[in-house]
């Protein structure tokens, strides 16, 4: 992971092997079930399910495996209910860490986050212990082709978005999160068509790790999204 950049997580991804795949198509399955119990199997009529589906898309998981999830999802195939939850703590060098799950066992799933913060030198701590020292964002990503930054700029402020940032082969609009859908609507009406809309945190400011802390650091958030029940890893450490 590169801090906070799922546009970068998403490239990767083609490089990795058929099981890091597969636990990423397990982790975007629990995505869309969740999706679909709050707001229903049709993705033109849920923002969230759509958004979700065009992410599973860009990690070139297969059509039939999308459908067959969201088809357990809305009980067709039978289904499991996951719930939410997130933990929080400090990685080696006072680095901050915020842990994203879904889970049918929540008892199995703080026992596995909590084993891999003690592995490596880290500590757990209370929900909200570091989240102030991120920015909760709306984030859409559009992939650059002919457009210059000031045209998306000009795009995205009549969109009511707050910002736009060069990130490569990409450009990121930020928006307010509550504003996300709105804003996203808005641009597609205008001819956009986004690689991927998500809420993100952001971190404000990164931690400065050596070497060695960084090794660690990154066997302990290698180490927690082996778990089928982590989602994501947010964090405020530089990997690449």
């Amino acid at each position: 992971m590169s801090g906070h950049s799922k546009w970068h997580n998403i490239k990767n991804t083609k490089e990795k092997s058929d099981a890091q795949r597969g636990k990423i198509f397990t982790k975007i399955g629990r995505e869309i079930a969740v999706a679909v119990k709050s707001g229903g199997a049709d993705p033109e009529l849920n923002g969230a399910l759509k958004n979700i589906i065009a992410k599973a898309k860009q990690n070139n998981m297969p059509n039939d495996t999308i459908t067959r999830s969201i088809k357990k999802a809305s009980g067709e195939l039978g289904s499991i209910n996951y719930e939410e939850c997130s933990y929080e703590g400090y990685g080696v060098g006072g680095s901050a860490v915020i842990v994203r799950c879904l889970t049918d066992n929540k008892n199995r799933t703080a026992g596995d986050v909590r084993h891999a913060f003690d592995k490596f030198g880290g500590s757990l701590g209370a929900l909200g212990c570091v989240q102030f020292m991120f920015d909760k964002k709306g984030v859409l990503v559009l992939e650059k082709g002919n457009l210059s930054e000031d045209d998306v700029l000009l795009l995205a402020l009549e969109a009511e978005a707050e910002d736009v940032k060069d990130d490569g082969d990409v450009f990121e609009i930020l928006t307010d999160p509550k504003q996300l859908e709105s804003v996203k609507s808005a641009l597609e009406a205008k001819g956009l068509n986004f690689v991927s809309a998500e809420v993100e945190y952001i971190p404000q400011n990164y931690a400065n790790l050596d070497e060695k802390q960084l090794e660690t650091f990154s066997k302990m958030v290698d180490k927690l999204e082996e778990s089928d029940d982590v989602q994501e890893v947010i964090h405020n450490v530089l990997l690449d």
